[in-house]
C-alpha cells in the first residue's frame, strides 16, 4: 500500500521548509534509508531519508517551493499503483496553511525585529522539540551534557522520554550550554524552553525575561533563513563525520545506529550516492572484532537500588508516589478515550490446541525454525481478517474505513507500561517470517529503540497473557481499531471427544469488538474462522 510522506519537522522552531533539490525522481526504486530531498529549514539545509521502501510515485513539493510541516511532500508505493485518492486528500490542506501564514507574516516580523534587540547575537533559546506526530508533552529520561560544556552541532544534548518511544535529541547549535530549563525526571509540553546555549558570559535572566518574544522570533526564523540563503548549500548538504581529519559523508540514521553499536564509520564502505553511508551499510557491517557492551554497571546499579531499599517498621503505614512516566500518561489517556467512546462487548470462544502443539513441534524441527503458539494465533487473524473484512476497519463518524491492508499490532509489555509495535502485510507474512519480526520488534520495544513508524497503523491488535499463566483476560480496544484478540494460555484439561472423556489441550481466546462498527454475529463468524485456523493449522500453509 502507498505511503504518504509528509513535510516533517526537522527541527524544533520549523513550521515550513523549502525542497532545496530532489536526490530522487518520480519511478526511482527507493530504499529505506536512501536521500529523498535535501530540505531547507528554518536553520539549515539538511538531508531527509526514506523510512520506507517501493516507488517513488508523486512529487508533491517541486525544487525550490515550500511549504508548511505536515504538507503532501511525496507519496511511495508499488509501481502502477492508483494514488489519484491519496494526492486529491492531501492536495486540500496546504492552501489554507498558507493563507495562515500569510495573514500572520507582518506582526511575527515586526516580534521578530523586537526579538533581535533583545537576544543578545549567537544566542538559541532551544524548545521542547515534537519527536512524533501525537506527542504534546515530553520528559528529560538523561542529560547527555551539563551546563558548562561545550556543544557542537550535531552533539546529543538529551534523551527525551515520548508517548511512543525514549529518543535522543541532537543540537543544531554551537555554543556553550548555558542553561537547562527542564530537568530530569520532569516532563513539560512542547516548545518549553528546554535550555540555552550560546557564548559564555552570556545574561542567562534577560534570555528567559524575553522567553515570549524570543518564541516568536524563533519560531519565525526570518533571520536565520536569510543567513542560510546567503551560505553556500554545500555547507550543510551533508551530514558529515570528522575522523582523524578525514571528512566522512553519512545519512543521521546511519550516524546514530553507528554510534549505538559502536562501528567507527571510518571502516564502513558507503553504497550511497558519492559513497555516502546510509543504513543498509551500517547495518550490514561486520567488524573483524567486536566487543559487545555489558551492561555490568546497569545491573550493578539496580541490585544496589533493590538492596537500600529501607526497611519498613511493623506496624507502621508508608507510601511512596512515583512520578508517572510520560508513556504511562498517554497509555492513560488513550485508554479512556477507547473505553468510554467505543461500545465495548466481548465474545469469548474455547480452542482445541492439540494440532497446534503437533504442529509446532514439526515446525520448529526444521532447521533453523522457531515459531511460538502466539505466531499461530497472529497468522490466524490476519487470514481471518481477509475473510471478515468488517472487523478490519475504523470508526470515522460520519464514515467507516475499511481497510484493505492488514496491519497487525502485538502488544508488548514493557518496563513503563505497554507498546504495540505492528507487523506490516501480517497476512502476506509466512509464520517464521511472523515470528522473527515479532522476536525483533519485541526486543527492541523492551530497550525502547522501536521507532514511531514501526508503532503506528495497525488495523488490528493480539495481545496474549497466557505465558503468564493467565487463562482468559479481556482488553481495551486498541483505537482505531475496531478489534482486539486476548489470548490466555493453553491447559491440559478433561475434554470430551468421540463421545469420550479424554485429556486435551485447550486454549480460550476473547474478541473485544466495538459495536459502532462489528456486530454481534460479524465478531461470531469472525472467531469461528479463527479457531478453524488454530484447530487445523495446515490450512495456514495452504
Amino acid at each position: 500500500m502507498a505511503e504518504v510522506i509528509n513535510m516533517p519537522r526537522l527541527s524544533d522552531t520549523m513550521e515550513e521548509g523549502t525542497v532545496a533539490k530532489w536526490l530522487k525522481n518520480v519511478g526511482d526504486k527507493i530504499e529505506e534509508g536512501d536521500i529523498l530531498a535535501e530540505i531547507e529549514t528554518d536553520k539549515a539545509t539538511m538531508e531527509f531519508e526514506s523510512f520506507h521502501e517501493g516507488t517513488l510515485l508523486h512529487i508533491g513539493i517541486p525544487e525550490g517551493e515550500g511549504a508548511p510541516v505536515d504538507t503532501l511532500l511525496a507519496i511511495i508505493g508499488e509501481e502502477g499503483e492508483d494514488i489519484s485518492s491519496l494526492i486529491s486528500g492531501t492536495s486540500k490542506t496546504p492552501p489554507p496553511a498558507k493563507e495562515e501564514k500569510t495573514e500572520e507574516t507582518s506582526p511575527v516580523e515586526e516580534s521578530a525585529d523586537s526579538a533581535a534587540s533583545s537576544i543578545p547575537e549567537g544566542v538559541e533559546v532551544v524548545k521542547m522539540p515534537r519527536l512524533s506526530d501525537t506527542m504534546e508533552e515530553g520528559t528529560v529520561a538523561t542529560w547527555l551534557k551539563k551546563v558548562g560544556d561545550q556543544v557542537e552541532e550535531g552533539d546529543i544534548l538529551a534523551e527525551i522520554e515520548t508517548d511512543k518511544a525514549t529518543m535522543e535529541f541532537e543540537s543544531f547549535y554551537s555554543g556553550k550550554l548555558l542553561y537547562i530549563g527542564i530537568q530530569e525526571g520532569e516532563s513539560a509540553p512542547v516548545d518549553e524552553v528546554l535550555a540555552i546555549i550560546g557564548p559564555e558570559g552570556t545574561d542567562v535572566d534577560a534570555v528567559l525575561n524575553t522567553k515570549p518574544t524570543a518564541k516568536s522570533a524563533s519560531s519565525d526564523g526570518a533571520p536565520d533563513v536569510e543567513v542560510d540563503k546567503s551560505e553556500p548549500k554545500e555547507v550543510a548538504q551533508e551530514t558529515k563525520a570528522v575522523e582523524d581529519g578525514q571528512r566522512i559523508f553519512v545519512s543521521p540514521l546511519a550516524r546514530k545506529i553507528a554510534e549505538e553499536k559502536g562501528i567507527n564509520l571510518k571502516d564502513v564502505k558507503g553504497s550511497g550516492d558519492h559513497g555516502r553511508i546510509v543504513k543498509r551499510d551500517v547495518e550490514n557491517f561486520t567488524p573483524a572484532q567486536s566487543v559487545a557492551p555489558e551492561p555490568t554497571a546497569n545491573v550493578a546499579a539496580e541490585v544496589s537500588k533493590v538492596s537500600t531499599q529501607p526497611i519498613l517498621a511493623s506496624g507502621e503505614e508508608h507510601f511512596e508516589e512515583v512520578k508517572n512516566s510520560q508513556m504511562r500518561k498517554v497509555i492513560a489517556k488513550r485508554l479512556s478515550e477507547s473505553k468510554f467512546t467505543a461500545p465495548h462487548y466481548y465474545l469469548i470462544i474455547e480452542v482445541d490446541m492439540d494440532n497446534a502443539k503437533a504442529s509446532r513441534v514439526q515446525i520448529n524441527n526444521l532447521p533453523d525454525t522457531k515459531i511460538s503458539f502466539n505466531d499461530m494465533v497472529v497468522k490466524a487473524c490476519a487470514m481471518a481478517l481477509k475473510k471478515h473484512p468488517q472487523v478490519n476497519t475504523s470508526w470515522k463518524g460520519d464514515t467507516t474505513r475499511f481497510n484493505q491492508h492488514i496491519h497487525v499490532g502485538v502488544a508488548v509489555a514493557v518496563d513503563d507500561g505497554l507498546v504495540v509495535p505492528v507487523l506490516k502485510f501480517t497476512d502476506q507474512l509466512s509464520l517464521t517470517q511472523i515470528g522473527a519480526q515479532v522476536k525483533d520488534l519485541a526486543g527492541r520495544a523492551r530497550v525502547k529503540k522501536l521507532t514511531p513508524a514501526e508503532m503506528e497503523g495497525s488495523t488490528f491488535t493480539v495481545s496474549n497473557l497466557g505465558m503468564f499463566g493467565i487463562l482468559e483476560f479481556t482488553s481495551i480496544i486498541n483505537q482505531p481499531n475496531s478489534a482486539i484478540l486476548s489470548v490466555g494460555a493453553i491447559v491440559e484439561k478433561p475434554v470430551v471427544k468421540n463421545g469420550e472423556i479424554v485429556v486435551g489441550s485447550t486454549m480460550k481466546v476473547s474478541l473485544a469488538c466495538d459495536h459502532r462498527t462489528v456486530d454481534g454475529a460479524t465478531g461470531a463468524q469472525f472467531l469461528q474462522t479463527l479457531r478453524a485456523y488454530l484447530e487445523n493449522p495446515v490450512t495456514m500453509l495452504a
